[in-house]
């Protein structure tokens, strides 16, 4: 009997230990979406303003500004997420995904309506397949994350290159630059997914250190989605 009770301890610990890791995941999504509704809202009404679009692409030290502006968000939610609030951290995710919003608008300039709408469809169907094997699966991820960050690291500077030389980004080279955005970000999707499970902490939930992790896990996701939507959308988008 005392077996058996340590047996249904152990096994009611795991099934709570599952459902605080999915009601944590959860609120990573909702948070992971309405960012990504905030990028698109915002994305649509300025493509749809040819005020705002001469303003923002026509003017280079604004549309420069707005890079630099996003590349701080990012870091002050990396770098500072252990030192401001839960509402601060908040704010500032949203403010990115706002400002995401302002210089992604150019993808309506560029690519067809329907076929924004497809790739979209696309990436959010690859992307639920993809984090969710990240979420139940058993095997470690570490691997496939390292391999996936080296490669991040590689089109980083071929694309900061290309804005230098626009030379080396030749049709041959931009077929490449999609493939190898989209095998990444699978990757990165899988890995960062498993590892945003591992940082729930026990009791944290409703928390304002839950509430961060959520945040920053928020982010991370983000970034991979919009990252493999780009990348899908470089390689199969129809241009105006």
């Amino acid at each position: 009997m005392e077996q058996q009770l340590r047996v249904d301890a152990r096994a009611f610990g795991s099934s709570n230990i599952a459902a605080a890791n999915a009601r944590f995941m959860s609120h990573v999504y909702g948070w992971m979406t309405a960012g990504l509704c905030l990028t698109g809202a915002v994305a649509w009404n300025v493509a749809g303003s040819p005020e705002l679009v001469a303003a923002i692409f026509g003017n280079r030290p604004l549309f420069w500004g707005l890079i630099i502006a996003q590349l701080g968000a990012v870091a002050a939610l990396s770098w500072l997420i252990n030192r401001i609030s839960g509402l601060m951290a908040t704010v500032i995710y949203f403010l990115y995904a706002g400002l995401t919003g302002l210089t992604l608008s150019s993808i309506f300039l560029v690519y067809t309506g329907s076929s924004i709408a497809q790739v979209f469809g696309l990436t959010a169907f690859s992307f639920a397949g993809l984090s969710g094997f990240g979420y139940i699966t058993k095997r470690d991820l570490g691997p496939v994350g390292s391999f996936c960050m080296m490669g991040l690291f590689g089109l980083v500077g071929f694309a900061l290159l290309s804005m230098i030389f626009p030379s080396l980004m030749s049709e041959g080279a931009s077929f490449v630059f999609s493939i190898a955005g989209i095998v990444i970000f699978a990757g990165l999707t899988a890995y960062d997914t498993q590892k945003i499970k591992a940082m729930n902490a026990a009791g944290n939930l409703g928390t304002d250190a839950g509430r961060k992790n959520a945040i920053f896990g928020a982010l991370t996701l983000y970034l991979d989605f919009i990252n493999l939507f780009l990348s899908l959308l470089r390689l199969t988008g129809r241009r105006r």
